[in-house]
């Protein structure tokens, strides 16, 4: 039996994923527990629910302290996932450095493209200038989907405000045959900065110099004045999701 599961209002052009019936109890369970919890007792949830079998997804940008930091506080041995694309800031690689001995992260995973798909698809490395669709894909989906391979769920620092794509997610989900939780989902940017005053984490250096949002080096740029959180990212595009956190409830848009 199958059942399909509905979170959050669908969007046009939705496709959802009917999933077993153990699979859709256990994540409306997990929906329902979460509902009950502030993020940081989501965060507690994934790691109790999936002892060593939970990875979180990190990309060391703007916010990512709030969420390393509550994990930190639970289990400093969190499988720590982290994005290597070739293409990042100077900058993100000293912050994660930093982040890393300043909070204790005992368990730091970096992941890149293999070589071999840059020599057969971004040869000359400007890939991003001609279709960035394709970038994002053999730079971070890729990798990501294989450093994945033996975890039953993730954690991202994923925000309802962030993108359109974005604003139905639900706390828990269900995605490419594992669960993953957005503990911060419902979070705005107003309480973000909250969170990292009172605990006196350290900022990545790009924000305070008009990067609100950080990806890839080619494809972000300063926020202009008036202008939205993350209109830095992939300007001028009718883009703005790199590919790896699409979808709700198993499905891909």
């Amino acid at each position: 039996m199958s059942v399909t599961v509905i979170s959050g209002a669908p969007r046009a052009g939705e496709r959802r994923e009917s999933l077993d019936e153990a699979t859709a109890s256990r994540l409306a369970r997990l929906q329902a527990e979460a509902a009950n919890r502030d993020a940081q007792g989501i965060v507690a949830l994934a790691l109790a629910e999936f002892p060593r079998k939970v990875a979180m997804v990190s990309s060391f940008g703007a916010e990512s302290a709030v969420l390393l930091h509550m994990a930190v506080e639970i289990d400093p041995d969190t499988p720590v996932l982290f994005l290597n694309t070739g293409k990042l800031f100077g900058e993100t690689l000293r912050y994660r450095d930093r982040l890393q001995d300043v909070l204790g992260l005992g368990d730091l995973r970096a992941v890149a493209p293999r070589a071999a798909d840059r020599d057969r698809l971004d040869p000359e490395g400007t890939l991003w200038s001609s279709d960035p669709d394709a970038c994002c894909h053999f730079r971070k989906v890729l990798p990501l989907r294989r450093m994945l391979e033996g975890f039953d769920a993730s954690i991202t620092g994923r925000k309802r405000f962030q993108t359109g794509a974005r604003a139905g997610m639900a706390a828990v989900e269900f995605f490419e045959g594992r669960f993953r939780f957005n503990p911060l989902a419902g979070w705005s940017q107003e309480q973000l900065e909250e969170y990292l005053t009172a605990h006196n984490l350290p900022r990545h250096p790009l924000v305070a110099d008009g990067y609100p949002s950080i990806g890839c080096m080619p494809c972000t740029r300063r926020v202009k004045t008036g202008e939205s959180y993350r209109d830095g990212r992939w300007a001028g595009l009718d883009k703005d999701e790199c590919g790896i956190h699409v979808g709700v409830d198993g499905e891909g848009i």
